[in-house]
């Protein structure tokens, strides 16, 4: 009962398995160096035998060359097989750790919610609601009041902007100007009634559109 020994974590035991496989997959690829190393040695005897011309031992020492070389055929695919264990292995600790971070996750999440007084939380969105509604009205009466008190004073500015952009496209850039247009070209050139008509008219058409644009 002393000497027993407590019970391994699954992560623990992992890394022993892992571990164990690696140390084997060491050991196979020891092996098949050795193998590899005694084929050159049997290649370089055959050789030598053949130029000795010993036929029969080239025959048996041939033989003992394809075993060697089936069998280094089989630590590789022994390493290889035990290296993709190996790599299964790793994914299934990967998934672990994971799934124990989901838990941790987990656990935080319901305590968070357990703590979170829902009504309360709703009653302080409604709350801000409220206040945020009274502050846009605030904000815009605020608006309406400044503008009732600078909006004549601008809109008479922008009007005198537009008259005279009017006038400035018709030719006439100043008062002094269309004063100058009215009174001395029409004393210093004779014009028949009818032109005189015409420009009575023009003028009293350019008042009116004057006039709507001071409105």
């Amino acid at each position: 009962m002393g000497n027993r020994q407590p019970k391994l974590t699954f992560k623990e035991q992992m890394r022993q398995n892992r571990r164990a496989i690696e140390r084997s997959i060491r050991e196979i690829d020891r092996e098949r160096g050795r193998l590899q190393s005694q084929e050159k040695k049997l290649i370089a005897e055959i050789k030598k035998m053949a130029k000795q011309d010993q036929k029969a031992s080239v025959r048996i020492m041939a033989k003992d060359l394809v075993r060697t070389r089936n069998q280094v055929t089989k630590f590789y695919s022994m390493s290889t097989q035990l290296k993709a264990v190996n790599l299964k292995l790793a994914t299934v600790q990967s998934v672990e750790a994971m799934n124990s971070a989901l838990k941790g996750v987990t656990k935080a999440m319901v305590k968070m919610n357990q703590q979170l007084d829902l009504p309360a939380l709703q009653q302080i969105m409604k709350e801000f609601c409220m206040e945020s509604e009274k502050m846009e009205m605030t904000e815009d009466a605020m608006t309406d009041a400044v503008d009732m008190a600078l909006g004549d004073a601008d809109e008479e500015e922008e009007t005198d902007k537009v008259v005279d952009q009017v006038l400035e496209e018709i030719g006439i850039n100043t008062e002094n100007d269309m004063g100058s247009v009215s009174n001395k070209d029409l004393q210093a050139q004779p014009v028949t009634t009818a032109n005189s008509n015409k420009e009575e008219n023009d003028v009293s058409d350019l008042e009116a559109r004057l006039n709507n644009l001071r409105r």
